[in-house]
């Protein structure tokens, strides 16, 4: 019997720029329900981009670093008789952007001595340049994924 198919919730769009990945952004910074804080922290590193790009529209820079951080292949544990194979699987468009705004926070809360709004912007602008962690962790996706093509044919 086929499960049925669940509708997703909508987040809606931030203030400011009415953008609904910026407001995923806020929620994944988000701790303890403490949203204001959170659109503070993303706000900040906006003004931060601004001042280091000298751009006026740092969503601009935003967007580039999320589709530079977006995996398009991952891998995903199958388990077939005895043994576990690490299964390359294409990613899908939803949990793509879901991984990259994870692996940003992640990247950006790895960075100790200074406050979270610069840490961010630092960590947005090096994956807009194709640089820092979040694009090392989704270099390192792919070619886990490449290293195990052989197993593609385990793919459900």
């Amino acid at each position: 019997m086929r499960r049925k198919i669940r509708n997703k919730n909508r987040i809606g769009v931030d203030a400011r720029h009415q953008s609904e990945d910026v407001q995923k952004l806020i929620n994944h910074i988000m701790w303890e329900g403490k949203k204001s804080v959170a659109e503070r922290i993303v706000y900040a590193a906006f003004e931060e981009i601004k001042k280091k790009e000298k751009t006026d529209e740092p969503l601009n820079v935003f967007t580039l670093a999320l589709q530079n951080v977006s995996p398009s292949l991952e891998v995903r544990s199958r388990r077939v008789g005895g043994a576990t194979y690490q299964v390359p699987r294409e990613v899908r468009p939803d949990r793509r952007k879901t991984l990259a705004l994870r692996w940003i926070i992640q990247a950006a809360r790895g960075r100790k001595g200074k406050p979270m709004a610069v840490c961010l912007a630092e960590e947005l602008l090096q994956a807009a340049h194709n640089e820092g962690a979040a694009f090392k962790k989704k270099e390192d996706t792919l070619r886990m994924a490449e290293a195990n093509r052989a197993f593609a044919h385990f793919a459900w």
